[in-house]
């Protein structure tokens, strides 16, 4: 694969951004990742950077001291065209149960008012797609899930709710997500996923990657609440299969 034109910007005195395309593509989204595994490996330690992906861009940070921006960048431009192409780490295709009970779906009658489609063809078209991974952020494990179809594409809420809950999966312009945790937030709310995305008592936090793939499926409230007990007390296996394999 031919490198792309990249774009490299300080961003603040410990770190620069570096930006691809403002297009939403997985071919660009695999480069960041290679870009990135390559840096970790063999120019940037973990002990004193941190690198943090996103659709379109990479950013770097230097954990311990400021950053000489005009002379990293031209080190960054060499490696960029230097760069070879590294086996990332395993991805895989996670299956998330959601409940779209209207108790849940607090926005489900609006999202359906709005795009002349039924509940039932909003259930329907937001189960069938896969979602590639693009980003997490904003809150610790919340995912940005790119490939919804154009079909559910929705503006945000013009008043953000002060609460939205645990769980909560929403819609917001070419995205869904899940809300990992109880917090404020825009999205148009359609259901609820019983299952934890985030746990900081775990060594892994987030059981989810950069690059990941989610495919959502329906589950019924008297399900919903048998996975929340599941989840509790540990015993629910979370449903992955390897897809780079």
């Amino acid at each position: 694969m031919r490198p792309y034109s990249i774009i490299i910007k300080p961003f603040g005195e410990r770190a620069i951004l570096i930006e691809w395309q403002q297009r939403v593509e997985e071919t660009i989204l695999d480069d960041i990742l290679q870009f990135s595994e390559y840096l970790k490996n063999n120019y940037l330690a973990a002990d004193d950077w941190e690198l943090i992906t996103a659709y379109n861009s990479l950013t770097i940070i230097n954990r311990k001291e400021l950053i000489k921006q005009e002379e990293f960048s031209l080190l960054v431009k060499k490696w960029y065209s230097e760069k070879e192409k590294i086996v990332l780490n395993d991805k895989f295709l996670w299956r998330l149960p959601v409940c779209y009970d209207v108790d849940f779906g607090i926005d489900l009658l609006h999202v359906s008012n709005v795009l002349g489609i039924s509940i039932l063809e909003i259930i329907a078209l937001h189960t069938q797609n896969v979602y590639t991974v693009y980003g997490i952020g904003f809150l610790p494990g919340f995912m940005y899930l790119g490939g919804l179809p154009k079909t559910l594409e929705i503006t945000r809420k013009e008043t953000p709710r002060l609460k939205v809950s645990k769980g909560a999966v929403g819609l917001a312009g070419k995205q869904t997500g899940i809300y990992p945790q109880e917090s404020p937030g825009g999205w148009n709310i359609i259901g609820n996923c019983p299952i934890p995305i985030f746990d900081v008592t775990k060594e892994s936090p987030c059981f989810v990657s950069v690059g990941d793939k989610i495919k959502f499926y329906e589950i019924s409230k008297a399900r919903y609440d048998l996975h929340t007990i599941e989840s509790e007390v540990g015993i629910y296996k979370i449903e992955k299969q390897k897809i780079n394999a």
